[in-house]
């Protein structure tokens, strides 16, 4: 063995990077073996990047193959599909609808080298001990199963997880200020009639009812009990608010990609809109300014990871384990973060990005320098600070997660009533 090479080969040039990677528990594969390996991924542009398959084959040896998706094929795929997949990088509330099909298999968390170091919210819900865990679909209380063949979610860290998380966010509404020229301060303006025809709202129904949820209370129209899992009385009453904008005219398009909601606000044909991170991100390095926009009511989240599929076995098993335990050590940390994200284990990702760069993107720090995104477009110069600030204040105000309802089927058809109307 002392004569085989270690297919982790270029994180071992580091010194941090080698002293966490030689403590993985993961099965030890080398190169010879490994090298003809394949495993195919899918899931949302969000984190399925071609930068990290190149990373993924100079580092750990194999190929893998990236197929993005929008949230809906995402589901279904995952949900109908299992053959057609080794690695689902799925959200939780997709999560909710997959795993109870069997179509995922239950991973051991004793093979994960960072567990212990993986941010409170995924493991009982909390950013801190005195948090407050938010309505929806908390990653937690779908990320432990009972065992190895479990099809269940259970409340306590079991030792076997779902997914494996990797991302997250808190998700907010993008405007550009150039074009508003005045404060926007309340998840309400959404529904403003100063923006009439230049409005828009994702058009993913388990995430756009959140968006519509909290504009709903913002306006004081409606007090949920739970915006996570609403009655059928409050979801018609949400969308019965939504409609009658839309028959005014309020929405300019429905998006369910990220370059549409890129292009709708570079473009200027929208100036406000549910929008995530790598949106802003992509619109700044356009050098149109385009903000993030903290608000009084909070943020709705969510969450990320990694699932295997039931037929993973083998080495290719043993290979899915070592991807999972490289994500997590920092290399792809770093970089969602440069597009506003954040890694389920930061303090790796912090190896990985200057300290300009950690005080700027997690730390609130007023940038000493440039900030760069992954591809090297300038996003903030000296002095600027990140929009929400603070890693602790913006997923220390998280008002709700992206759900699964009790009355999903119900949602859904009274979404697709809404975006036909």
């Amino acid at each position: 063995m002392s004569k085989m090479r270690y297919t982790r080969r270029s994180m071992l040039k580091t010194g941090a990077a080698a002293v966490a990677v030689s403590a993985l528990p993961a099965p030890m594969i080398w190169a010879q073996d490994i090298k003809d390996i394949t495993l195919r991924q899918f899931g949302t542009g969000v984190s399925n990047l071609n930068d990290v398959a190149t990373k993924v084959k100079e580092d750990l040896g194999f190929t893998l193959e990236m197929t993005a998706l929008d949230s809906d094929a995402v589901t279904q795929r995952a949900a109908t599909q299992p053959d057609s997949f080794d690695i689902a990088d799925i959200e939780y509330w997709i999560c909710k609808k997959v795993w109870p099909t069997g179509n995922l298999q239950a991973m051991d968390t004793s093979k994960i080298a960072n567990y212990d170091k993986i941010v409170g919210i995924f493991r009982n819900g909390k950013l801190t001990p005195e948090s407050v865990i938010a309505q929806g679909t908390a990653p937690h209380t779908v990320g432990f199963t009972s065992g190895p063949g479990g099809t269940d979610f259970v409340a306590e860290e079991s030792g076997w997880m779902t997914l494996i998380p990797t991302i997250y966010n808190a998700d907010t509404l993008g405007i550009r200020p150039d074009l508003i020229g005045r404060p926007i301060e309340t998840w309400a303006e959404l529904l403003n009639p100063e923006f009439k025809g230049k409005a828009s709202i994702l058009d993913i129904s388990s995430i756009g009812i959140m968006d519509m949820a909290m504009v709903c209370e913002a306006m004081g129209e409606i007090a949920y009990a739970d915006k996570g899992n609403m009655t059928t009385d409050e979801i018609d009453k949400t969308m019965a608010i939504f409609i009658e904008a839309k028959k005014a005219g309020q929405f300019r398009a429905f998006w369910k990609t990220f370059d549409e909601s890129v292009n709708l606000m570079a473009s200027g044909e929208v100036v406000i809109q549910s929008m995530w991170s790598p949106a802003i991100t992509a619109v700044k390095s356009q050098g149109i300014p385009c903000v993030y926009q903290p608000l009084k009511e909070g943020y709705r989240s969510w969450g990320g990871g990694i699932g295997l599929s039931k037929g993973l076995s083998g080495m290719a098993l043993d290979a899915a384990y070592e991807y999972i335990n490289w994500y997590l050590s920092g290399w792809v940390g770093g970089y969602l973060m440069r597009q506003g994200y954040y890694s389920a284990v930061p303090e790796t990702s912090k190896e990985f990005m200057s300290a300009d760069e950690w005080g700027y993107w997690f730390e609130g720090k007023a940038a000493a320098g440039d900030i760069l995104s992954p591809t090297g477009d300038k996003l903030a110069g000296a002095g600027d600070l990140r929009d929400g600030g603070a890693f602790a204040d913006r997923m220390g105000r998280v008002a709700c997660w992206n759900a699964v309802m009790d009355e999903n089927q119900y949602m859904v058809r009274k979404w697709n009533e809404f975006i036909a109307a």
